[in-house]
């Protein structure tokens, strides 16, 4: 078979490989796959996300966001990368921030940068879809982006500094009946932070 024309017919419709869908779309065993896979990617070709999940090289615009759903399916973009998305903070990260109900972890390569942290089910909410060129993935709404981020960082031991945030993108009476979920504490230091900004409404 001729894997390198497989991988410039796929490149036309996604920047993802998954192997086992491979496997059953060649009628070949998943051990050939991986090996062919590992063998592109020895060549530049492919990069290797993890065993089963590669991004195809020769898309030229491929997206991180392409990847967020398809390693955690239950997850969403949101802390620092959904506040500077929405325009919250001017500070850029090329590591891509996501929140899962599953395990947390982190994902690197060359093209890509992604770190999950977890929250609980009752928390998984707030988000809504984007569609990409060849995907899409799911980014907290601005409100839960910003509670996301100041519950987490309380869990993790330490006050967020909310002096360089703009609240202009945030809708208060959304953020003040979401902010219900979470803990006292995120509301206490988020509401005198709220008063001294305008908001949306």
């Amino acid at each position: 078979m001729d894997w390198i024309a497989a991988l410039a017919e796929e490149a036309r419709r996604s920047d993802i490989i998954l192997a086992d869908q491979w496997a059953a779309k060649y009628a070949v065993g998943p051990g050939t796959v991986s090996k062919a896979l590992s063998r592109c990617a020895r060549r530049g070709l492919v990069e290797r996300v993890t065993h089963k999940i590669y991004v195809n090289k020769l898309v030229p615009d491929f997206l991180p966001q392409d990847l967020v759903n398809v390693l955690r399916p239950n997850s969403y973009i949101s802390l620092e990368s959904a506040l500077w998305f929405w325009g919250i903070s001017t500070q850029t990260t090329a590591l891509l921030t996501c929140v899962t109900t599953g395990k947390p972890r982190d994902f690197n390569g060359k093209a890509f940068a992604i770190s999950y942290r977890s929250i609980a089910p009752r928390l998984y909410s707030g988000f809504i879809e984007k569609h990409t060129r060849y995907g899409k993935y799911l980014i907290a709404e601005p409100e839960k982006a910003l509670l996301d981020w100041i519950y987490l960082s309380l869990q993790e031991g330490y006050t967020p500094d909310l002096d360089e945030l703009t609240f202009q993108p945030i809708d208060r009476p959304k953020l003040l009946e979401t902010g219900k979920r979470y803990p006292r504490t995120v509301l206490n230091l988020l509401l005198p932070a709220l008063a001294v900004q305008p908001l949306a409404s």
